[in-house]
């Protein structure tokens, strides 16, 4: 019996063994966000800063070293880039490390303290920390009694001066090097919720006295604010790098291959060339429809605004339908002869009072009363506001009718004929196949959903890069 019993006993702390051998196996996978698990979300969730290298808009269209570094990444990955915005160092940190995204694409310089949080890329680039205060000549102007106490012109004459940084940047960090080399105490001044670019506006404004930053930064907005000087440099060359989580060495390995194939590309070439040298940047540095200094999208803003009330949407939404249809060309003209801002076709132009030659504040109108007119026809069936967005949008690019007729197929097949993502937009793009048509649902005949798919898709995505960038 006792030999039973032991055997009884062994069998069953064998079986608890592999049930919790097994959950592990399954609390490890669930809890796996490495490359495959990116891979089976579709998706790489980057983060970047916003500023006038990393990530804004210049006439409404997205820009940015980082950003253009990130969309050539997640295309060999075979990834869409979701893109959140920060400049939050902390708040970035605790991102990466409880996943809320997969790749913080920041310059970041590699120190044993962060090396212990996250792991770094290979470099991404090169640069120095520089100090930020205004010229010797503009004190004299400011004030003429002006007696050079104030200026820097090496890390000695950091001693007892006030500096501000941002919280927690390699900036602080090298100031307190600094300290210890020339044996004087700074007073080191760490700002919470604020950038680099915030910082240097407040030293052009007389608001403080110096502030540390990258060169890069700070010969951009040297062009915004001739009277700073930057010429004091309070680092060495550094490399600066991207980083992923400690558990993500998949993805640490993909981004590595990745940066050592582009570095020294003609893509590279051309765009380090297109952010950080073309004479171009001094024009878009100066110019109000860049986001980070005008917060504009485009010179039609005031008419976009005031029409944008008529169909009760952001403002923001309705510049991202005229960018996508035309780019702001007032003059912009379509293989099918629509034309103007909101590319209307003339017999839609004709019934709001308007033709080629009309204004282009008179087609943003017009425009607006067409999408009006779309929304009433939908506004009883499709009850959400948010949702029944996409439909307008759907319906503006390829007519009602076909969205009429995609709803109607995706009701047929058992799918909610009010929800577009992943619902009606799948119809649409294949209403037309033998397996979906039914002449009884079909009413509006052939078309290539493909590209009204992407219309929709590539406004939201646009507006949503407009409310993260234009306040």
């Amino acid at each position: 019996m006792k030999c039973w019993l032991n055997i009884l006993f062994f069998m069953a702390f064998g079986m608890l063994l592999g049930a919790c051998h097994h959950q592990k196996a399954s609390d490890a996978e669930s809890q796996n966000h490495d490359l495959d698990a990116i891979r089976q979300k579709g998706k790489l969730v980057a983060l970047t800063d916003y500023n006038s290298i990393s990530y804004f808009t210049y006439r409404g269209t997205p820009m940015g070293y980082q950003y253009e570094l990130l969309q050539n990444l997640a295309s060999k990955l075979g990834l869409k880039l979701e893109l959140e915005v920060s400049n939050n160092l902390e708040r970035d940190f605790d991102d990466l490390a409880n996943h809320k995204v997969d790749l913080l694409a920041i310059n970041l310089t590699v120190t044993a303290e962060r090396q212990k949080m996250m792991s770094f890329t290979q470099p991404i680039m090169e640069t120095r920390q520089v100090l930020v205060q205004l010229s010797e000549r503009q004190r004299r102007r400011n004030n003429p009694d002006y007696d050079g106490s104030k200026q820097i012109k090496s890390t000695l004459d950091m001693a007892g001066k006030t500096i501000h940084v941002v919280k927690n940047s390699a900036f602080a960090e090298r100031l307190r090097n600094i300290e210890s080399e020339i044996g004087d105490s700074i007073d080191i001044v760490e700002v919470e919720n604020i950038d680099s670019e915030q910082l240097i506006e407040q030293v052009a404004h007389g608001e403080i006295d110096y502030c540390v930053t990258d060169e890069p930064v700070a010969m951009i907005n040297q062009t915004y604010y001739p009277a700073l000087d930057i010429s004091v440099a309070v680092s060495f060359p550094q490399n600066m790098a991207w980083a992923v989580s400690l558990d993500n060495p998949q993805l640490l390995e993909a981004v590595n291959n990745w940066i050592s194939e582009t570095k020294g590309s003609a893509f590279h070439r051309v765009l380090y060339k297109k952010y950080f040298k073309d004479p171009k940047t001094l024009t878009r540095a100066q110019s109000p429809y860049l986001s980070f200094k005008g917060g504009s999208i485009s010179v039609y803003d005031d008419a976009i605004k005031k029409y944008s009330k008529i169909i009760d949407w952001d403002w923001r939404l309705l510049a991202a339908v005229i960018y996508q249809e035309s780019r702001f060309k007032v003059d912009a003209r379509s293989w099918c002869g629509a034309y103007g801002l909101m590319q209307l076709m003339p017999e839609t132009a004709a019934k709001y009072g308007i033709d080629s030659t009309s204004s282009a504040e008179a087609n943003i109108k017009a425009g607006v009363k067409y999408l009006k007119w779309i929304d009433k026809q939908l506004i009883d069936s499709v009850a959400d506001k948010n949702e029944r967005i996409k439909f307008v949008l759907a319906s503006y690019n390829i007519g009602l009718g076909h969205i009429l007729d995609a709803r109607r197929v995706a009701r047929a097949n058992g799918a909610n004929p009010d929800v577009w993502d992943d619902g009606v937009d799948f119809y649409l793009l294949h209403k037309s196949e033998a397996l979906y048509y039914d002449p009884e649902l079909v009413r509006s005949g052939y078309c290539r959903g493909d590209e009204t798919y992407n219309f929709v898709r590539e406004i939201m995505e646009r507006y949503r890069i407009y409310t993260t960038l234009i306040k």
